[in-house]
């Protein structure tokens, strides 16, 4: 939960490095939640149900994108690669194969290797 908690907390931040461990665990607890929220609101039909998912979706979209390009950072790209996603067919595993593969060990130009510090 820390990992997620701490991804929140730098909220809008795009400079650094973000290790796959935090990536991948703020992914993992995103989704939960995004799938609880639309399964509460399908099993109840109660509308704020749905619009707790709406402003919950857009108030995570920053971070979200935040912590995608600071795991971009960590493997040595730009963060730009992101809009890699928006290839149609092949670039959202184009993308996925970026964020999975391993982060540089050095230091590189976007910050200090985040399992040293």
């Amino acid at each position: 939960m820390s990992y997620y908690l701490d991804v929140l907390k730098k909220y809008a931040s795009f400079g650094g490095r973000a290790r796959r461990k935090e990536f991948w665990m703020f992914t993992l607890i995103h989704v939960i939640i995004l799938f609880a929220l639309v399964g509460l609101y399908s099993a109840t039909e109660v509308s704020a149900f749905y619009y707790l998912y709406i402003a919950y979706f857009i108030g995570t979209i920053i971070p979200t994108l935040a912590v995608t390009w600071r795991r971009l950072h960590d493997t040595g790209r730009s963060g730009g690669w992101y809009f890699i996603s928006f290839v149609p067919i092949i670039g959202g595993f184009w993308l996925l194969a970026l964020l999975v593969g391993a982060g540089q060990p050095q230091d590189n130009s976007y910050g200090p290797n985040p399992k040293a510090v």
